[in-house]
Formats: C-alpha cells, structure tokens, sequence
C-alpha cells in the first residue's frame, strides 16, 4: 500500500469516526432536537439570556418545510463541491500539461510538434505549410 492509500485510508477512517461516535455515545439525547443547527442553538440560547430580543433582520426566504430546506443545503454543498472539484481538476491538468512540456524539451522533442501516433495538433501549423509547398 503507497503512502498515500495509507494517509486517504486514515482520513476516511477519522472522517466515519467523526459521524459515528455521536451516535454511539448517545451525545444530545438530553435535547429535544439533538442534532439541532448551530441557528437553532443560538436562538435558543439568546432567547434564555435576553426574552425580548428582537432579531436585526429576517431572512429572505423561509421554506414552508423542513425536509425543502434540506434539500436546499445539500444542493449548495453539491454545488460547492463541484466548483471545488472543477478547480482542483483544472489546476491537477495545467500542471501535468506543463510537467508534459517540461519533459518534452528536455528530451530535445518540440512540444508543438505532432506526437508519434497522429494525436498532435491538427496539422495546418507554420512547419506543415512549408513541408507540403
């Protein structure tokens, strides 16, 4: 096993122990809602300190159920990560196609050239012209 599959093995390892040590220790079954959001705590909490706080704004949207405002934040958490994913990639091929370059002219090979097997550019380059003329 590389080094890496040992490091994303333990990642993954910490990550499952992180979602499921809760549970397993029965953290929040003293609460009404035991995996209540953070803006649910902190309503709760500043309604016990200060009763008649009132709040500065209101939302913009409020959906009617709980179940569509689940949805709602898995769908930002898909979208985020795969913008996220999107520039990894991008960034992950930039860099292979520079190391690529980088090899080509230290082996004496001119990175514009056509490659051996015809998946090169498209073959109307300065150097195809004045082959052909």
């Amino acid at each position: 096993m590389s080094r890496n599959a040992k490091i994303n093995a333990l990642l993954l390892l910490v990550v499952a122990a992180l979602a499921v040590l809760p549970l397993v220790f029965g953290m929040g079954d003293h609460k009404k809602e035991p995996f209540a959001g953070a803006d649910a705590e902190a309503e709760t909490a500043i309604t016990e300190i200060e009763p008649d706080y009132e709040p500065w704004f209101s939302p913009l949207y409020e959906p009617p159920s709980g179940e569509i405002e689940s949805a709602l934040f898995a769908l930002q958490a898909a979208l985020g990560a795969g913008v996220l994913a999107y520039y990894f990639g991008l960034r992950r091929g930039r860099r292979q196609g520079e190391l690529r370059v980088l090899a080509q002219r230290e082996g004496g090979q001119d990175p514009t050239a056509e490659a051996p097997g015809g998946t090169g550019g498209s073959g109307a380059g300065p150097d195809r012209l004045t082959e052909r003329a």
